[in-house]
């Protein structure tokens, strides 16, 4: 069972309800163990490269060390409590409590970085368009909107390329200061805003010859159905995310977010 097969509006389903119930524990072992079994399986049943892969969660790992570094640096000691002191470097005083909060944060945030990486990787967007038609009633006026201007970003990208390459020959090459790199994004913007315009009314009057009227009662040329896969995907999710939490409570770690850090 690959991820890429899993219905979309499932894991759409998975991703919300595990980043909820995860939001509501505050302690450094739930979300550590469901962010192992979430990287597990994004590796065993998403064919997901490494590389790629830790090449976008780097930037998460870098958010978290800032979480813990915050919370050692700015710890706030409650009233009438007492802080376990682990070592003194100078000015900076480590103590336990802050640890374990700063690490609650960032563990949690690497939780949902993982489950959204899981989800961008192994999701095709026009799939994805289509279940959310298909199982959620989603407008098809909303979702193929979002289709076309998907499929528009690349060539706004080319055209950007096209319109640096013009400059450069004709000598308008980039310059110092913040005036003329105003003068350079007006120069830019003007013409891709033109160009987004005449793509759009050429994409509608298309659609429109094509009988596209936006009526949700309509055929597709690809139906996307739930299957008995996608419930064991949804149910082995929640299933590791409840062990997590009894593994937590049967250790006496777990606690619950009170609104206050």
């Amino acid at each position: 069972m690959l991820l890429q097969s899993i219905n979309p509006s499932i894991k759409v389903a998975v991703v919300l309800v595990c980043v909820f119930l995860l939001a509501l524990v505050f302690d450094p072992l739930t979300p550590l163990l469901f962010l192992i079994w979430t990287v597990g399986v994004t590796f065993l049943f998403g064919k997901v490269p490494v590389k790629k892969w830790l090449l976008f969660f780097s930037p998460f790992l870098i958010v978290a060390f800032g979480y813990v570094w915050t919370a050692v640096l700015f710890a706030k000691v409650p009233e009438g409590g007492v802080e376990t002191i682990l070592f003194r470097w100078g000015w900076l005083e480590v103590t336990r409590e802050a640890l374990v909060r700063g690490g609650s944060l960032a563990l949690r945030m690497l939780s949902f970085a993982a489950l959204s990486l899981m989800f961008v990787f192994t999701t095709d967007p026009t799939r994805l368009m289509l279940s959310l038609m298909q199982q959620c009633k989603l407008s098809p006026k909303l979702a193929y909107s979002i289709m076309a201007g998907y499929r528009f970003l690349p060539l706004f990208k080319e055209e950007l390329q096209i319109l640096q390459n013009a400059h450069r020959v004709r000598g308008l090459a980039r310059r110092g200061g913040w005036r003329e790199k105003l003068k350079q994004i007006g120069r830019y913007v003007i013409p891709l805003l033109a160009s987004a315009i005449r793509k759009a009314e050429r994409t509608a009057i298309a659609m429109e010859s094509k009988g596209f009227t936006g009526a949700r009662e309509r055929t597709f040329y690809l139906t996307v159905t739930v299957q008995i896969r996608d419930w064991i995907f949804l149910g082995s999710m929640l299933a590791a995310l409840m062990l997590s939490f009894y593994i937590s409570w049967k250790l006496g770690l777990l606690q619950w977010y009170a609104g206050q850090l």
